[in-house]
């Protein structure tokens, strides 16, 4: 099979190849890169430039890219004889005119203005198309990292009660119900009321958003009341944008007054399983991996 661009399609994953980590902000690209290393793959990490964290990236074998390079970034993955690559980390949808385009770049922009008028999972989907149309192998982090995706059952000592767990219900069937829409992928309910739903602000500022209407008087249930609730769209291309939950989502909670989190077991990441647990204990929230079936939580 041979693409329009004249390339071949991309062979089947090699799980003992060199891996290229296309790496955005936070802690998750390194949680991945680290077990891909001890799974005895290469990893070459192409940070971005204003997301990626200096600091940590030096640790690894790596390059700076700016967003919208895409001809640099392919060419430093085809001299690192990397043809997997995995998109891992935060990155703000940029505007286009804040992109710094390459030749290539400039090239695809018909194309990519086209992605931009639709939602997130549209952007992140028609870009992973083009990778692959380019040789590229797109790989979910879950994939090469299988031990970063959320388990089944309680982290940490606590479990939701009865309430939570009609309220997790309730969260789910407000995520899929929306999730068509390409939304958002998270949700904080208590006592059945949906107080929240995650656009395009993210998690971190969807729980400020709670805490400041619970400062103001606008939600009327007690603290240790409601849960936010995290479940992948349905249908969206889970290689590329799978919800997180870390240390800081757990901060978020405590700081809204939550009585804990769910998040899909299987459906979602989470880098630093002890310090999620240690910080929910500390801040005596819950934290869960439940089934995706809003009438199972």
């Amino acid at each position: 099979m041979r693409l329009r661009n004249g390339s071949h399609a991309a062979a089947a994953p090699d799980d003992r190849a060199p891996v290229a980590i296309i790496c955005g902000g936070g802690t998750l690209p390194f949680a991945v890169a680290d077990a891909a290393a001890m799974q005895g793959r290469r990893v070459v990490l192409l940070a971005i430039r204003g997301w990626a964290d200096p600091a940590r990236v030096a640790g690894y074998r790596h390059h700076w890219v700016a967003l919208g390079q895409f001809g640099r970034l392919r060419r430093l993955a085809q001299a690192e004889n990397c043809r997997d690559v995995v998109f891992i980390g935060a990155v703000i949808r940029p505007a286009i005119r804040g992109i710094r385009l390459d030749w290539a770049t400039i090239l695809l922009l018909p194309r990519i203005i086209r992605l931009y008028r639709g939602g997130d999972d549209q952007l992140l989907s028609g870009i992973g198309r083009i990778f692959e149309e380019h040789g590229m192998r797109l790989r979910g982090a879950h994939e090469v990292a299988p031990n970063i995706l959320v388990p089944a059952g309680p982290i940490g000592r606590l479990r939701p009660s009865r309430r939570d767990e009609a309220d997790i219900a309730r969260g789910l069937g407000v995520l899929s119900a929306l999730g068509p829409f390409d939304i958002g992928q998270a949700v904080v309910v208590a006592d059945n009321h949906v107080l929240a739903v995650e656009a395009a602000e993210g998690t971190d500022n969807l729980l400020a958003r709670v805490a400041e209407l619970r400062k103001v008087g606008r939600i009327r249930s007690p603290g240790g009341v409601g849960v936010l609730v995290k479940a992948p769209k349905p249908g969206q291309d889970r290689r590329l944008d799978l919800p997180a939950v870390g240390p800081q989502t757990i901060s978020g909670v405590i700081r809204a007054g939550l009585a804990g989190v769910a998040v899909v077991a299987g459906g979602a990441i989470m880098a630093e399983p002890e310090e999620v647990a240690a910080a929910a204990d500390s801040g005596k929230v819950f934290v869960v991996g439940v089934g995706a079936d809003p009438s199972q939580p």
